[in-house]
């Protein structure tokens, strides 16, 4: 096959889904043109007209594909520059370029030329993942986003409720409240490609990979925004009084330092009258995207079993005071620590059924624990749990 050949059945591909769309689910071609025109990237134009599932796994849709469509099916697209191909390297409008991951790149992560901006993504992960050495069985996707994506997407929606709100297709066909979300959009497109790269199944949520996306500039200005914010740093002046370090910079910290979720709640309260007074309709174009900070974590694993203990200068507990060591060492040292180095935690936490003091024997059946290990990056087998039990017990160094 030439490459001319595959380039048609692409393209074939693509017009015949778009064909499909536009008869089931589409606004007025002209709206689209509109959204694609006032920096709206093409992922959340299908995603705001409900129609992302149909088109999520062409990654051949882009916008000159689209607007291509537009110009053979509505006059209003053809004829001269377009503002909806502008050949400036502004980001969606909305999503900030999350659902079209071009430019997150952290600092050590190596460029990978010629591959899709979803595979980009994917490739990100996995090396995330194999630097750490994870062993996986299963993995659950957690995406965070700025409180401004959706401050935008409410202003997009609103904005097209002024332009189109009259015309009979507008309540039927678009910006219904169950459209598909960024995140949930950004989850449909990476989970089938991550899974094929790590060769294991989303679901799970024992180990968990967090994608976090930040925009400082767009974040601090919508906080600037919102009257609660406004009102609440006023009440702390006047309750704090004169303060040397309320200076500009202070002050934007302070502001950055705001939970997401208070900025969520914030924007629920604010009627869409005065949502329109306070921001811009439409949003203005984006020209920096996120910034994406890739992190793995797994669930808490527990270790247990029981400890006797024949010294009377062992501690149950790491045991200091005024910087001064009680006793030779704890059992919480010389099991957790071994336990820690074979599962490659972070750290570990002891937990034991009730306690005896430092001068007390633990003999009998001894007393249950658990050993709590915090991120392990491998879960050992029981055959490996076997030979830590067994390395403990036969422990050259002996406690008096």
């Amino acid at each position: 096959m030439t490459a001319t050949t595959a380039a048609a059945e692409v393209d074939a591909e693509v017009r015949g889904i778009l064909e499909r769309v536009a008869a089931d689910s589409f606004p007025p071609l002209h709206a689209v043109h509109h959204l694609l025109s006032v920096g709206v990237c093409v992922p959340c134009t299908f995603r705001m007209f409900g129609a992302f599932s149909h088109v999520c796994s062409c990654t051949s849709l882009t916008a000159s594909v689209l607007h291509s469509f537009l110009e053979d099916h509505d006059d209003s697209a053809k004829g001269g520059p377009c503002s909806c191909l502008s050949t400036d390297e502004a980001c969606c409008s909305v999503c900030f370029g999350v659902l079209l991951p071009t430019c997150h790149q952290d600092d050590g992560v190596v460029s990978f030329n010629g591959i899709s901006p979803i595979d980009r993504i994917t490739s990100m992960v996995f090396q995330a993942v194999q630097r750490e050495s994870y062993q996986l069985d299963e993995f659950f996707l957690e995406i965070s986003l700025p409180a401004v994506v959706a401050a935008n997407e409410r202003a997009i929606r609103l904005h097209m409720k002024e332009k189109y709100g009259n015309e009979n297709w507008f309540k039927d066909k678009i910006f219904s409240q169950q459209t598909m979300s960024v995140k949930e959009a950004l989850r449909l497109l990476l989970v089938p490609s991550l899974e094929k790269k790590l060769d294991v199944k989303h679901g799970n949520n024992s180990f968990r990979i967090r994608l976090t996306y930040t925009h400082d500039d767009a974040s601090r200005k919508l906080k600037s925004l919102l009257p609660n914010d406004r009102n609440r740093k006023r009440k702390t002046e006047s309750r704090e009084g004169t303060d040397t370090r309320r200076n500009s910079t202070y002050e934007d910290n302070q502001i950055l330092s705001e939970t997401d979720s208070f900025i969520h709640k914030t924007l629920e309260c604010i009627q869409d009258q005065e949502f329109c007074s306070l921001f811009q309709l439409p949003p203005e174009k984006v020209f920096k995207p996120c910034h994406l900070v890739i992190s793995c974590l797994r669930s808490p694993i527990y270790i247990g079993g029981r400890y006797l203990k024949l010294s009377r200068n062992v501690s149950q507990s790491c045991w200091i005071i005024d910087d001064e060591r009680m006793g030779e060492a704890s059992v919480e040292e010389i099991i957790g620590e071994d336990v820690r180095t074979i599962c490659r935690g972070d750290g570990c936490k002891f937990h034991a059924a009730g306690r005896e003091d430092i001068d007390v024997r633990m003999l009998g059946s001894g007393r249950p624990f658990l050993i709590e290990v915090l991120n392990a990056r491998s879960i050992p087998s029981a055959i490996e749990v076997e030979q830590i039990a067994e390395k403990i017990n036969s422990s050259e160094k002996k406690y008096s």
